[in-house]
């Protein structure tokens, strides 16, 4: 396949997404959150994790994938970056629009990135927040596009202020892929091995959605609508049920950059990750 050149500043959408508590709780759980935070998962007081807003408007993940005409059996999350305007309410509609804004090329071997920019408002009039996703498509290098530039986030030379566990469950893409992303490669053990894996693995937005939850409990305690950007790039691929930590790094007042290594390997599977909140 070739990537289509003439996707790039042609809009995508608008898509539109209604929601209410039932879908705020069924992500959070999806998330691994539970009693221990039952501000996200009870509809009395019910408070949002942010990320929930990239799991509504996914489709704009596979409708640029799409324009781009990429291999879908070498597609993968490469990395996402949320800059947030507004709180998010508990309950209303999610309408996405925005473009492909350029290509790079990684090599023949290596793959390509498609970058795709959108913005998210709200029924009620408020700009919910605006989204850089980057896709990684490993089969679709060689056109002779422009390297990506260098995109890298210092960690300070110190054990980190803040370690969070956490447990995914090895069942957990089946919960978390009711939020939205029902892409194949999380589910179908045939899809997952014909695209090089042992098994379906998690979604990398997923995992990210449990760093958001570790991020808000030690920066932020139960004040989300506090966070203002939250970025990271996903740099390994994570089998469901196998244990992770966030590490987290306080770098300024409102700001902090985190990872997530894998528990069992030591393999970083989420790194460059920037929090930033009010």
């Amino acid at each position: 396949m070739t990537l289509n050149p003439d996707a790039i500043g042609k809009t995508i959408g608008p898509f539109t997404r209604h929601y209410d508590y039932k879908d705020v709780i069924l992500y959070a759980l999806g998330v691994g959150a539970g009693f221990s935070e039952l501000e996200y998962c009870y509809e009395k007081n019910l408070k949002i994790i942010p990320t929930f807003c990239m799991a509504m408007v996914f489709d704009f993940f596979f409708e640029a994938a799409a324009a781009a005409n990429v291999n879908l059996d070498g597609i993968l999350h490469g990395e996402q970056e949320m800059i947030f305007h507004d709180p998010v309410p508990a309950k209303g509609s999610l309408t996405t629009r925005g473009e492909i804004t350029r290509f790079y090329d990684k090599g023949k071997d290596k793959g390509a990135l498609v970058i795709a920019e959108s913005e998210t408002i709200h029924t009620n009039g408020s700009k919910i927040f605006n989204g850089v996703t980057t896709i990684f498509a490993r089969y679709d290098g060689g056109f002779g596009g422009d390297k990506a530039p260098k995109n890298e986030v210092t960690f300070p030379d110190r054990n980190p202020d803040f370690v969070s566990e956490a447990f995914p469950s090895p069942d957990q893409p089946l919960l978390y892929r009711l939020s939205g992303d029902f892409f194949e490669l999380h589910a179908d053990p045939e899809f997952a091995r014909n695209s090089g894996f042992e098994k379906p693995i998690m979604h990398g937005i997923c995992t990210q959605g449990f760093a958001c939850r570790a991020l808000i409990q030690h920066l932020v305690p139960k004040e989300p609508e506090r966070v203002r950007r939250i970025s990271c790039r996903f740099s390994k691929f994570l089998y469901p049920g196998t244990p992770i930590m966030t590490l987290i790094w306080k770098t300024e007042p409102d700001r902090a950059v985190w990872k997530i290594v894998n528990q069992e390997s030591g393999d970083v599977v989420i790194d460059r990750g920037i929090f930033e909140y009010a």
